[in-house]
């Protein structure tokens, strides 16, 4: 029997069984209507969660001062180590791993005024490296320079929601203000970061200025970090044992001292981090499994009420010569046909429904209160080709199974007892 005989039989088969046909293509279509759209959600939480958590830095490593625990050059442990500016100038010379980096100190809360607003915010010196490390993008003016450092200018660049509270909306670029009393021209103002991770200050609540600069508020020999990035994620862990020997041999600690100074590496927080995030991407992927396995079911008891009530026409089938690979054929095919209308149907529908869902709100309402925008860390709904080829592959497996059962069952059929069957 040709192909295009058993798909006509196989066609002819569905129509005569149209309500129960319509029921479960309807069933497998809204199955993995639903996978696409706990898939798409499952995508958009990684994108905002992992997008929140590096707002912080691109591969950032602080470096801060600790105390010796282990005796080296004739020194007695549980010496201080105080980290100097000149340090992260060391470690320029002899880490070559270590990409961009910077000394940070901070002058605690200063009261800024402009006009008749004033408010304490957080101030921080830096070098004009410190920019690219901590994924930080200028949306107005420009950030402060080397030559801005080495001149000690009186320049800041403003967080986001700073500019916003003391500004209302007045360009706040090439404005004056004043930071504990001292008058500093605003050369620049950060764009708004949706920011999960920090440390000292959420980034839109700080004033940043040029390190030297500092040293109107507080000596500048001592830093209290040294913020660095290595120049690739491969090489991180080299990168850091270069830190480490460059500062044990400044500060004449021993190397294997992790004491001695304290060194945060936040990849590693983000690894646990990626770990939930995929747990949770696991169960809602098991949950539009479980979903499209109900579909299954359906499309299981339809071919097996088919082939119930088909007995007869199976018995006369293989009474006259057809073989059983014929009948294992046509069942198959039946079952394949609801499943790729069903497959048409729920991408259709679950492609529609992620557009008219378009986003769900998470971390929006914490961001807001952290100084950033009221839609930061939404949801994003987007069906990806990924998500339409894993749910298409499982909902042909799942159609495979359900309509394999059912056809060997027809295939096996005594045709004697086949054509007595009432």
């Amino acid at each position: 029997m040709s192909w295009r005989i058993l798909f006509a039989e196989s066609l002819a088969a569905l129509k005569s069984h149209r309500r129960r046909t319509i029921v479960t293509t309807v069933s497998l279509g809204w199955g993995l209507a639903c996978f696409l759209i706990l898939m798409s959600y499952g995508n958009g939480y990684e994108r905002a969660m992992l997008g929140a958590f590096r707002a912080i830095g691109q591969d950032l490593i602080l470096v801060g001062g600790g105390q010796t625990s282990l005796e080296a050059g004739g020194l007695r442990a549980g010496r201080r180590i105080r980290l100097r500016t000149s340090d992260a100038a060391a470690i320029r010379e002899a880490a070559p791993l270590v990409g961009p980096m910077s000394p940070e100190v901070f002058a605690g809360d200063r009261t800024v005024v402009h006009g008749n607003r004033q408010k304490d915010y957080s101030v921080r010196g830096v070098w004009p490296e410190y920019r690219s490390i901590r994924n930080m993008h200028v949306l107005a003016g420009r950030w402060f320079s080397a030559e801005d450092n080495l001149r000690r200018e009186r320049v800041a660049v403003l967080g986001a929601t700073m500019a916003k509270e003391l500004f209302a909306g007045i360009p706040p670029a090439g404005e004056a203000i004043s930071i504990g009393g001292i008058r500093f021209m605003v050369i620049g103002v950060l764009e708004t970061k949706g920011q999960l991770a920090n440390y000292s200050q959420y980034d839109n609540l700080c004033v940043f200025i040029p390190y030297d600069t500092m040293s109107l508020f507080r000596q500048t020999l001592y830093t209290d970090l040294i913020v660095l990035s290595p120049i690739s994620p491969l090489v991180r862990e080299e990168a850091i044992r270069q830190v480490r020997a460059t500062l044990a041999t400044l500060h004449r600690f021993s190397p294997n001292d992790e004491r001695a100074i304290d060194i945060i590496e936040f990849n590693k927080f983000l690894e646990g981090f990626v770990m939930v995030i995929t747990a949770t991407k696991f169960l809602l992927g098991f949950v539009g499994a479980l979903t499209l396995g109900i579909g299954g079911v359906g499309l299981a008891n339809l071919m097996l009420a088919s082939v119930v009530d088909r007995t007869r026409e199976i018995g006369m089938l293989k009474a006259i010569g057809g073989k059983r690979r014929t009948i294992l054929a046509q069942f198959l095919l039946e079952g394949l046909a609801i499943v790729g209308i069903g497959a048409v149907l729920g991408v259709s529908l679950g492609t529609v429904m992620t557009f008219v869902i378009g986003s769900m709100p998470l971390l929006g309402p914490l961001l807001f209160m952290l100084g950033g925008k009221g839609n930061m860390g939404e949801i994003e709904f987007t069906v990806s080709f990924s998500a339409i080829a894993v749910s298409t592959g499982i909902l042909l497996l799942v159609g495979l199974v359900a309509g394999m059962v059912p056809a060997i069952r027809a295939a096996r059929l005594d045709p004697i007892e086949a054509l007595r069957y009432e």
